[in-house]
């Protein structure tokens, strides 16, 4: 396993990020408690070292489950989750509040049985709360250490930015990351939110790095799925299965054909070839899966491949997902 700094931040993670969302009870597709013991051993055993979740996953059981499984490795760990998400049907239940973010943060801590998390991060952005309000509130829960960095996702580049100028203006804890949706069959984010990253020393850690299993070679053109994955996600959908995707996906599936390797390898390592990218998040629910995973840290791309990879890719509608 290779490791790299968050950011401009001194802690260490490792090249992969475990993501948590397939723990739990809220689809067909997840799994619970045993089975994701068995993931998050071998995810630690290869080298794994860093763990996203959120309070909204399976309305708490993921955090749940990834506390009980990391209890015995907390110290070596780097956890990370979210909040924004409804965690209830009230008004306050939702959102990027002081209430609301000082409130999540004790329930995820409690849920993890943590007390600390390494990463917190805005899970969205909240349109009706001052980022001042939200930036305080998540400073103050730095300050008590209950958080060690905070981090951001899906938002739009110029409100990142504006987030990132505020914290510098008023003192306050700047976010050091940003958990964005970003791969092969959709590059929008090269546009901005990247450069900005880039400048602004902010760590890259894309989620959907396999487009929901779009870029496994399990889908096929034409083909309507029947696989649970398909049937339950109403995102995966929505995002992918344009013609323009099954483009890119075939040429990914010809690509791992040639070298010998696994569609979703080829996929993972044109993201980790990526100079700005420091960990992708891979959501798992084998143990092969995630075999395959850090496999593909040996998977070895020259410049024409990365080329022909990314050539038949057509601009998609840019949205905060």
């Amino acid at each position: 396993m290779q490791y790299v700094n968050l950011g401009r931040s001194g802690v260490k993670v490792s090249r992969l990020c475990l993501g948590c969302m397939s723990f739990g009870n809220a689809a067909r597709w997840m799994i619970e408690l045993d089975e994701s013991r068995k993931v998050i051993k071998k995810a630690i055993d290869l080298g794994i070292n860093f763990f996203d979740t959120a309070n909204v996953y399976s309305n708490g059981r993921s955090e749940e489950i990834t506390g009980q499984c990391l209890k015995a490795y907390r110290d070596d760990m780097i956890v990370a989750t979210k909040v924004c998400g409804a965690m209830g049907d009230g008004p306050n239940d939702s959102g990027l509040s002081r209430r609301h973010i000082i409130a999540q943060v004790k329930a995820s801590l409690a849920r993890l049985g943590m007390d600390y998390v390494d990463l917190y991060q805005i899970h969205s952005w909240d349109y009706e709360t001052p980022i001042e309000e939200t930036l305080r509130a998540l400073n103050d829960v730095v300050r008590a250490g209950m958080v060690r960095y905070i981090g951001a996702s899906n938002t739009y580049a110029w409100l990142f930015l504006k987030a990132l100028n505020t914290s510098d203006r008023l003192g306050l804890e700047r976010f050091v990351s940003m958990q964005d949706h970003y791969n092969l069959a959709y590059r929008e984010e090269e546009r901005e939110m990247i450069p900005l990253c880039r400048e602004e020393g902010i760590a890259l850690i894309p989620y959907s790095p396999l487009a929901r299993g779009f870029l496994t070679g399990k889908y096929k053109r034409g083909i309507t799925s029947n696989a649970p994955r398909y049937q339950d996600d109403f995102r995966l959908g929505a995002r992918y299965f344009k013609p323009e995707d099954f483009d890119v996906a075939e040429t990914v599936e010809a690509m791992a054909k040639e070298k010998g390797v696994k569609p979703a390898q080829i996929a993972l390592a044109w993201m980790l070839h990526k100079p700005y990218v420091t960990a992708p998040i891979i959501g798992v629910a084998k143990i092969e899966q995630l075999e395959d995973a850090v496999n593909a840290l040996d998977v070895k791309l020259d410049t024409k491949e990365m080329e022909r990879l990314e050539q038949c890719y057509k601009p998609h509608p840019a949205g905060v997902w």
